[in-house]
This record gives C-alpha cells, sequence and structure tokens, in this order.
C-alpha cells in the first residue's frame, strides 16, 4: 500500500509539473510567434492581403514542423523525470537520474526553444518564403528573410530566457519529492553537499544582455525595414547611426550586468568562505557591510555562529570539568600527589603559550596533561603508593602507566575526539636522548606533547614533597631542567620554561622552595 501511494503521488506530480510546463511553453510560444513575430512582420512589410494569406501560411506550416521537432525533445528530456517518480519499485541509479535531469532541465528548455523551436519554424519559413519570392508569389526584398531569421532568434532567445526562469522555479518541488524518495526508499541523501549546475555569473550576464540588447534590436530590424519601404534617401547613414546606438547599449548593458553580477556574487562568495570556515572548526563572525537583504543573511550567520561559539565554550567547560575531576580522582589515591595532575597542566599550558601556539592547540595540550598519569589507575596501590624503594619488576609496573593510559583512553568513545590527547599520555616519559620508555623515542621523534608535558611533569614533581623527601627548591630544579637540556629534555621547551620561571623571580634564591 505504502509503494502504491508513493507511486500515485509520484505521477501526480509528474503531470502537474509537465501540464504546467506545457501550459507556460504554449503561452510564451503564442506570444512570440503570432504576437510579437506576426506584428513586427504584417506593420513593417507593406504585402497585399493575399500575400499577408500565404504568410500566415508559411508560418502556420513552420509551427507544426516546429511543434513535431520540439515535442520530441521535449520527451526525451521529460522521461527521466516520469520514471524516477512514476515508477514503483525505482533503482536508485533512476532516482539520481531524475534528479540530475530535473536540475538540469532550466538549461535544457533554453536548448529546446533555441534548437528545434527556433530552427523549426526559421528554416521551413524561410526556405518557403524564398521559394515563393522566387516563384514571384510574394513582393518584398529578400534581405527581409534573413531580417525576419534574425529577429526570430532574438524573440526566440527572450522567450528561452523567460523560460529558464519559470522552469527553475518549478523544478524545485520536483527536487524536493526526490529527495524524499531517494531517503525513505534508498536511505541515500542525493548530493548532501551541494552543487552547482549553472553559476550565477553566466545566468545574470546573459539575462541582463538579453534584456537590454534584444528588444533595441528588434526595433533596429523594424525601423531599418520599414524606413526602406517607406523612402529609400531615408536610409542613407542609417545604419552607422544605429551601430553606434547599438554600440553605446551593448557596452551599457553589459557593464550593468558585469556590476549587478558582481553585487550578487561577492556577499554570496563572503558568506561562502564563512561557512567553509564553521565547516573546518573556525568560528569566526563576519563584518556586516550589506545594506539589502544580504545584511539579514550576513545578520542571521552571525547568530548563527554566536550561539555555535557559545555551544562550544560551554562544551569545552563541561569537558574540561569532565579532564579535572578524572584528574582529581587520580589524584586523591595519594595524598601526596594531590593536584599533580592539575599543576602538570598548569605548567604545559604554560609552555605551549610561551611557544606561541594556537588557543586550539593549547587546549588539547592542556587535555592531555590533565590526563597524562589516568593509566596509574591500573597500578596496584601496594605499588602505587610505596614509600620505600621499588623493585625492578614494581618499577616496570609504574613504567607500564603511559601505555595502559593510552589504552583506557582508546575506550572512550567518539575516539576523533581522544585521538589528539594520545600520544602526550603515551610519551611524557619519553627522553630526548632516546633513554626513556615506553618506545625509547629521540628527539623531535617524540611527540611534540610528549616533550612539553616531560618537562612540566619533571618540574612538578622535583618540587613537589614525597612520603620519602621533600620537594626540592624551585632555583634547584630549574637548575636541573637546565641542565638536563638535549639530553632527558627538549632543549627549546626547557629552555623557555627555565626562563620565564627565572625571570619572574621563581629560582633566584637558593632556599626558594614550592
Amino acid at each position: 500500500m505504502d509503494t502504491d501511494s508513493n507511486r500515485l503521488q509520484g505521477t501526480a506530480l509528474y503531470y502537474a509539473f509537465r501540464n504546467k510546463l506545457v501550459r507556460n511553453y504554449i503561452f510564451g510560444s503564442l506570444f512570440a510567434v503570432f504576437v510579437v513575430g506576426s506584428a513586427i512582420v504584417l506593420t513593417t512589410i507593406s504585402v497585399s492581403p493575399q500575400e499577408i494569406k500565404r504568410l500566415v501560411s508559411i508560418l502556420a506550416a513552420s509551427v507544426v514542423v516546429m511543434i513535431a521537432a520540439e515535442s520530441w525533445v521535449f520527451r526525451r528530456h521529460i522521461q527521466p523525470i516520469k520514471e524516477g517518480l512514476s515508477s514503483r519499485p525505482c533503482t536508485v541509479h533512476a532516482v539520481e537520474k531524475a534528479y540530475r535531469q530535473a536540475h538540469r532541465l532550466p538549461q535544457k528548455a533554453v536548448f529546446r526553444i533555441l534548437v528545434p523551436h527556433f530552427l523549426g519554424l526559421a528554416v521551413p519559413a524561410a526556405g518557403l518564403t524564398l521559394w515563393l519570392l522566387n516563384r514571384e508569389l510574394l513582393h518584398f526584398r529578400p534581405i527581409y528573410v534573413a531580417a525576419a531569421v534574425i529577429g526570430a532568434f532574438l524573440v526566440a532567445s527572450m522567450h528561452a530566457m523567460i523560460e529558464f526562469f519559470l522552469t527553475t522555479a518549478m523544478v524545485r518541488p520536483l527536487v524536493k519529492e526526490l529527495q524524499r524518495l531517494a531517503l525513505k526508499d534508498h536511505r541515500i541523501d542525493l548530493n548532501p553537499e551541494g552543487h552547482v549546475v549553472l553559476s550565477i555569473r553566466p545566468k545574470f550576464l546573459v539575462s541582463a544582455m538579453l534584456i537590454g540588447i534584444s528588444p533595441l534590436l528588434l526595433f533596429t530590424l523594424a525601423a531599418q525595414i520599414r524606413l526602406g519601404t517607406l523612402n529609400e534617401e531615408m536610409m542613407t547613414g542609417y545604419w552607422g547611426w544605429a551601430g553606434l546606438i547599438l554600440m553605446v547599449d551593448i557596452i551599457f548593458t553589459y557593464t550593468g550586468a558585469k556590476l549587478l553580477t558582481h553585487e550578487v556574487e561577492q556577499p554570496i562568495s563572503h558568506l561562502y568562505d564563512a561557512m567553509n570556515h564553521v565547516k573546518d572548526g573556525r568560528l569566526r563572525t563576519i563584518q556586516n557591510v550589506y545594506s539589502d537583504e544580504f545584511s539579514r543573511l550576513a545578520t542571521g550567520f552571525n547568530m548563527m555562529v554566536r550561539a555555535l561559539q557559545s555551544r562550544e565554550a560551554q562544551s569545552r567547560a563541561m569537558l574540561d570539568s569532565y579532564f579535572v575531576t578524572l584528574a582529581v580522582a587520580l589524584d586523591a589515591r595519594d595524598a601526596y600527589t594531590a593536584g599533580h595532575s592539575l599543576r602538570v597542566a598548569e605548567y604545559s599550558e604554560l609552555i605551549g603559550r610561551l611557544s606561541q601556539m594556537t588557543e586550539e592547540d593549547i587546549n588539547v595540550i592542556r587535555q592531555s596533561a590533565l590526563l597524562h598519569d589516568i593509566g596509574k589507575i591500573g597500578i596496584r596501590d601496594t605499588v602505587l603508593l610505596k614509600e620505600g624503594h621499588l623493585t625492578e619488576e614494581e618499577f616496570d609496573q609504574i613504567k607500564a602507566h603511559p601505555v595502559l593510559g593510552e589504552t583506557i583512553l582508546k575506550q572512550i568513545e567518539p575516539k576523533e575526539a581522544m585521538a589528539p590527547l594520545l600520544p602526550g599520555v603515551r610519551s611524557h616519559h619519553e627522553r630526548y636522548d632516546g633513554g626513556g620508555y615506553p618506545d625509547g623515542l629521540a628527539g623531535e621523534d617524540i611527540p611534540l606533547l610528549g616533550r612539553i608535558i616531560a618537562v612540566a611533569d619533571a618540574f612538578d614533581a622535583m618540587t613537589s614533597d614525597r612520603p620519602y623527601r621533600k620537594g626540592m627548591a624551585v632555583c634547584k630544579a630549574l637548575s636541573i631542567l637546565e641542565e638536563g637540556r638535549g639530553t632527558q629534555w627538549d632543549p627549546q621547551f626547557a629552555r623557555i620554561f627555565v626562563d620565564y620561571m627565572r625571570q619572574q623571580g621563581m629560582g633566584k634564591a637558593a632556599g626558594d622552595d614550592t
């Protein structure tokens, strides 16, 4: 029943669409051929009543040829639409083909009017007229036939332009229905990324040129014919004057069309670039410099970005609070290490800022530092909280916490959210000279996060109290970091951290402690 209902609904939509296309076409053709064409021909050429009958007969015969040619092309153009909407069950290929064809119909309407429509009318009409002129059944200059063909092309061009925009408006309900059917029947989203079948530039330029130039050209042709039949002397210099007027009109129309096109293209391009930034995660508002409807679009876009920024800030704050809670819960296992993860995160963030990293990178550094010891959750209390020296086996268990921490974070969904944090968790105990663990990496083969957290972690470990020792003075810890530059720690990060701490007066007195 559901399939039959969809088929009937699609069939009804197809026939309503087809009938509306045909009505628009018939009205446009009748207006162009009989009203505009006949008015221009019959009011510019002085012919006898008998010749008028012959010209009307030629026009009628040519219209029959035109309708036959255009009907054949029209059926071919619309057949994929019929198959996509009326056939049930319908294959994915048929729906996609109908969808693509629906978007191309406006351009195909232009082709249909300029080729089978125009040629189907102009070729037999011109041929029959020249034949009757040769038989002396018509009496006017053959040059008028060429003028009539040019005039017919101009009228057909204007008809094609109107048909293009009418068809563009009519295909939108079809596109919506085909998208709905594809999603419902086949679970596919037709063209989710958007597409451009015909850009704004040619639509605006061609339309503006036709609007600005075609009526003047038609008037010029009609005036030439009319003046030529009234007084040959009046034609002296006519085309020089008319050519100058046409040239001015063409330049003016083209310039206006270019300016109009740019006026529309520029804000669209501006908004499109801004949307790409949003897609890439760069939430930035745009400067609203417009004074028309694009101002509303820019304002709406900025409202959307501000809402996203607010939600992202809330999400970041909530996520950071989760990480802080995990870090505090981990540190709570040992009273002597309470606050260790928070302090390491602050020192790591400081190093990132001193290195002029982006806010996004600094946020990743902080989160990774907060969770750098998360793997210690899997270490037994008898080992983790032991006050004396560790045995080799116990130390091996402690050394396993970076890999264990990475394994824990890999289980958190979505995995792509945790992926940036993993290198810092795994590699914060690597040494710059290759003597660290778990992978024995050296130099810049150690991930950036690991090299930063290693400096922060070591400084806090040296300056914090332990059950078996008191934390050392800040100046001594800084001296050890300085001495270990290039061997245990990254020389750049160790240097900028030590220099900053000393500039702040935290390492001048030998007796200073934390």
